[in-house]
């Protein structure tokens, strides 16, 4: 309205009325519209914040860093692993029986820097590499072969249980660096050491990967580790069968996400969540310690190094979107698809450009993207003969976009747009290409 008034007065030739129009309009017009925006802006705030979105608590971000930089008190990242804080040591003797009599032995892990895709290819070629282990006796000529570090894809299937166990819906975790890590297997060598010989150092090559392959490094994410006691004795719940154990929240913090791990099968019927507190319902009688993982809400780090990109499976908060989330229904469109896909943080150098259906052997290139959900069990329907939908996608962003994420992360990016969008489709076998 401003720009409209601006126009009419610009417009006005006779410099005298112009300035009369202008007094009348700043004098009363124009407080009169700026009144009314800010109205509306109040009104529009108050309906998105009526669509409250709890999912947000329960975002997960990763990212990654060197042994030597890991800061143990980071505001928001932990490792995925506890033991990953230390380094872990090689028996020489083990190494020495390798050598003279065969079989595997795990050297160190490494993580590299290459698209999930090729990662597979290598491991799955058997292809055998070389390395040395030097002693305080002598060098030894060693055999090595790559096999997949599965540990941190358990743990994101461990936290699908968790998620389940405590009603929380599920959103698949954005994690592109857990799926390139792989073990340094000894398979063999030369010579014949000593099981009492010091070890100074074993190196192997990668050959061609070595420019890729990066040692010490651990996977982030901002999920810690709680032991958290009952505030007073537990009381009978509503049932007469059950009892309620109140987990107090003021001193850990009211804005993150909770999660209850149980002990085992069937220690939790259900659990509540109120603004300061967690209520377990469980069969357990006695007060105790119970296992949660807080899932931390980022803050703006202001002092610190971050060497690998932070990433999330974090949506853009919009009233479309909140609203959409709390719609059972799947509207089964493109445009939805699209919504999807672009809905996602992540999706920023990505566009979605075409949805195709085709039949499983009509394909003629193999998909660039992998599930990330394969826990995920649908007891209904069976992958056999199911058809597939083709997500078609192409950089987003230009130059910049393409700067923002390193090229070995833009594959597992796709995927995991369409593993989300395979949640809301199971009928199909969804994958996705370069168009």
């Amino acid at each position: 309205m401003k720009e409209l008034v601006q126009d009419r007065l610009g417009r006005m030739e006779d410099l005298q009325q112009r300035q009369i129009l202008k007094n009348l309009m700043t004098g009363v017009f124009l407080n009169l519209v700026e009144y009314q925006e800010e109205m509306t802006r109040k009104l529009e705030q108050r309906v998105f914040h009526e669509l409250e979105d709890d999912g947000q608590r329960y975002d997960i971000f990763v990212s990654m860093c060197s042994r030597e930089d890991f800061d143990p008190i980071h505001e928001f990242l932990y490792p995925m692993l506890p033991s990953d804080h230390t380094d872990s040591t090689v028996d020489m003797s083990s190494v020495a029986s390798i050598i003279r009599e065969g079989g595997e032995l795990k050297l160190f892990g490494l993580f590299l820097e290459i698209e999930t895709g090729e990662v597979q290819r290598l491991i799955q070629s058997g292809r055998v590499f070389h390395g040395q282990v030097v002693t305080d006796a002598g060098s030894y000529r060693i055999d090595i072969r790559l096999r997949q570090d599965k540990r941190y894809i358990h743990e994101i299937e461990k936290l699908y249980q968790v998620f389940l166990d405590n009603g929380i819906p599920w959103k698949t975790v954005n994690h592109p660096y857990a799926y390139k890590f792989v073990d340094v297997l000894l398979t063999g060598g030369e010579g014949e050491p000593g099981p009492h010989e010091e070890i100074r150092e074993i190196t192997v090559s990668l050959e061609e990967f070595d420019a890729y392959s990066r040692q010490g490094v651990i996977p982030l994410w901002n999920v810690e580790r709680l032991s958290l006691k009952n505030s007073g004795f537990p009381v009978p719940a509503i049932d007469r069968v059950n009892y309620e154990h109140v987990l107090p929240l003021r001193k850990t913090g009211v804005e993150h996400g909770y999660l209850v791990r149980a002990a085992g099968e069937g220690e939790i019927r259900y659990i509540k969540r109120s603004e300061h507190e967690l209520t377990v319902v469980t069969p357990r009688e006695k007060a105790g310690m119970w296992e949660v993982l807080k899932v931390t809400k980022p803050v703006e780090i202001r002092l610190g190094r971050q060497l690998y990109k932070l990433v999330s499976n974090r949506r853009r908060d919009s009233f479309t979107e909140r609203y959409a989330r709390k719609q059972a229904m799947v509207v089964r469109a493109r445009a939805e698809i699209a919504r999807i896909v672009h809905s996602f943080e992540a999706a920023e150098v990505l566009e979605l450009e075409g949805v195709e259906i085709i039949e499983p052997d009509g394909r003629q290139a193999l998909p660039l993207t992998y599930p990330l959900n394969p826990f995920v069990s649908d007891n209904v329907r069976t992958e056999t003969g199911k058809l597939v939908m083709r997500l078609g996608f192409k950089p987003s962003g230009g130059a910049q976009g393409a700067k923002s994420v390193p090229p070995f992360m833009i594959g597992d990016l796709m995927s995991f747009v369409v593993s989300e969008v395979q949640m809301y489709f199971p009928e199909y076998r969804c994958e996705g290409v370069w168009v």
